[in-house]
């Protein structure tokens, strides 16, 4: 009988991921309530788009970190 391990490498790359996701999801946020507690300021649309796409972003490197950990873990 075939015992199944983990693939240590693919999970080494899922933690990465979910450690960059950690980061985006406090970046985000952070630019976002930067942009829109300032909106007579210049920079008011470049960092609100910002925000948006990077909290867009951490979802999606979210749900892709813990797709590549159970790949990782099961396959």
């Amino acid at each position: 009988m075939e015992q199944k391990h983990t693939n240590r490498p693919l999970l080494v790359q899922g933690l990465k991921t979910m450690g960059l996701t950690l980061v985006l999801l406090f970046l985000g946020p952070f630019l976002l309530h930067a942009g829109l507690s300032n909106p007579d300021k210049p920079l008011y649309i470049p960092l609100v788009v910002a925000g948006i796409v990077l909290c867009g972003l951490a979802i999606y490197m979210g749900f892709k970190g813990i797709r590549i950990i159970m790949d990782s873990i099961f396959k």
